[in-house]
């Protein structure tokens, strides 16, 4: 019965990981599908203005930067820090659906793991640090990135679950080693963190990845050894 069960898991791995919740939208699918092309449009402008950073800004400066009105911006967000979290939200989105779709049914539950983070870790492509730095002292968006943070979490812990299952890696913590994969890119992209790095939290993330899913491997092939 037990390998019925791991068989179906490897046809259909999103069959298995469907039931997990993502985090509540700031912006409503219905607000987002309502948005004008214009207002598309000043959302991606947002989001290359709060790279130099954004707490000194007022929204009337941001109006002025993207040569819109202030009542257009309002149409947007009550705030500026609704504008933050919104584009925040956007960007993790985004790249979130991105990854989900990179799984495939029947690929194996590494394999998953690898595609889906490396594709989450774009979230974190093109943080710098001034835009870190703004972030961490809004405790709205450390919430936000934080509940995101905790969804690759929940998705990652399912996946090592499963290559346990299938044998592909040996028993090890899935909590403890799923909180640490989905976490990199997140912490590769905290101020202070950025200008150590010799490449971007991005590529950063996925190198440190790509040592641990190794070392899933190897510890499982050390155990086999030494039976």
């Amino acid at each position: 019965m037990k390998n019925t069960a791991v068989e179906t898991r490897a046809i259909s791995i999103d069959f298995y990981l469907k039931d997990i919740r993502p985090p509540k939208l700031v912006l409503s699918k219905q607000k987002e599908t309502e948005l004008s092309e214009r207002q598309q449009n000043l959302l991606s402008g947002l989001g290359k203005l709060f790279n130099e950073g954004f707490a000194h800004l007022t929204m009337a400066e941001i109006a002025k930067s993207l040569n819109c009105s202030l009542r257009t911006l309002y149409s947007l967000a009550p705030s500026k820090e609704q504008l933050v979290l919104i584009v925040i939200e956007r960007n993790l989105w985004s790249k979130g659906r991105t990854a989900m779709a990179a799984i495939s049914p029947n690929m194996q539950p590494l394999k998953a793991i690898r595609t889906y983070l490396q594709a989450a870790n774009m979230a974190a492509a093109k943080t710098t640090e001034a835009f870190a730095q703004d972030l961490q002292k809004m405790p709205a968006a450390q919430k936000l990135i934080e509940d995101h943070n905790s969804y690759l979490i929940a998705i990652t812990h399912r996946l090592l679950d499963i290559a346990v299952e299938k044998g592909e890696i040996g028993e090890v913590d899935t909590a403890a080693i799923a909180r640490l994969m989905a976490g990199i890119g997140r912490d590769f992209s905290r101020p202070g963190v950025i200008g150590s790095l010799r490449s971007s939290p991005k590529e950063a993330a996925d190198e440190a990845l790509e040592l641990i899913l190794a070392g899933l491997a190897a510890q499982k092939n050390n155990r086999k050894q030494s039976i």
